[in-house]
């Protein structure tokens, strides 16, 4: 083995490296960090449902500081295949090397791992976990003819946004029916005041007015818009504003060219912000 390729074989392998170490900032909504403690505790695996922005992936990462456990975030699309999260030899140098998939990764060491909006990868992505998310906990590795049983230490979590299924994104029921579902959903506004706040150091008066925009752009999903500001993108704003970007501009760059490209909704998005600001 080259020493090069075994310096890549080395370092995937380390847990360290995915450990968070600062405390991430997160408030809880309701009781998805007791759920999720007990689920991990009883060896359960959790699918995290909700809009995107709204806070799915920021918890996983206060979880993993909270347990204490490495995390491994595969963010999932249309060409992720069940090899790329398994496994596969590599030739280099003439030495073929196998290397481990993130998924086989955090099997090993014990990690969390946490497939990020898994309904966007290819249907053999979603079958392999399968063996992993019931009472077997095991990751087949038909290509090393190895079967990996998962450590009680192991979690599996994944997030999928409902609001953006088909009939050919659907989570299919012989998946979904493996997890705990904890659902997600924008904080109440004072809730979101706090976070926007915290996270940017706002002032009050134009957090409020953020919010009111958010709201208003949310009550516009289904009729123009696919999604309403997210808290992460009122977050977004708030940062431009802090660093002196007129709060009209802010709201265009980071909420309405962020939501939509077309010239209707754009006009409608910036004239609410103006309405406000």
């Amino acid at each position: 083995m080259s020493s090069k390729i075994a310096s890549l074989h080395a370092r995937v392998l380390k847990p360290e490296s995915h450990f968070i170490e600062k405390e991430p900032y997160y408030e809880p909504v309701g009781d998805e960090i007791a759920l999720f403690e007990a689920a991990c505790a009883s060896q359960i695996p959790v699918l995290l449902k909700g809009p995107t922005g709204c806070g799915k992936t920021r918890f996983m990462e206060y979880m993993a500081w909270r347990l204490k456990r490495p995390l491994i975030t595969v963010s999932c699309h249309d060409d992720l295949t069940a090899a790329d999260l398994v496994g596969r030899y590599l030739i280099t140098n003439n030495e073929t090397v196998w290397v481990d998939g993130p998924l086989a990764r955090a099997v090993r060491v014990g990690a969390i791992c946490y497939l990020d909006e898994v309904v966007e990868a290819r249907k053999d992505t979603t079958v392999v976990i399968h063996p992993l998310a019931d009472d077997r906990r095991i990751l087949p590795m038909e290509k090393r003819g190895e079967l990996l049983q998962a450590p009680k230490e192991f979690v599996l979590a994944m997030s999928y946004n409902p609001g953006y299924q088909s009939v050919l994104k659907e989570l299919k029921q012989s998946t979904r029916q493996r997890f705990i579902a904890i659902e997600f959903s924008f904080p109440d506004a004072a809730l979101e005041r706090k976070i926007i706040m915290t996270e940017t150091g706002l002032a009050p008066e134009h957090t409020e007015k953020l919010i009111r925009l958010a709201q208003m752009t949310r009550n516009l999903k289904g009729n123009g818009l696919d999604e309403g500001a997210s808290t992460r993108l009122l977050v977004h704003t708030g940062r431009l504003m802090a660093r002196g970007i007129s709060p009209r501009a802010a709201c265009n760059g980071a909420i309405a060219e962020a939501l939509t490209d077309d010239p209707e909704m754009l006009r409608a998005i910036n004239e609410l912000a103006s309405s406000l600001f």
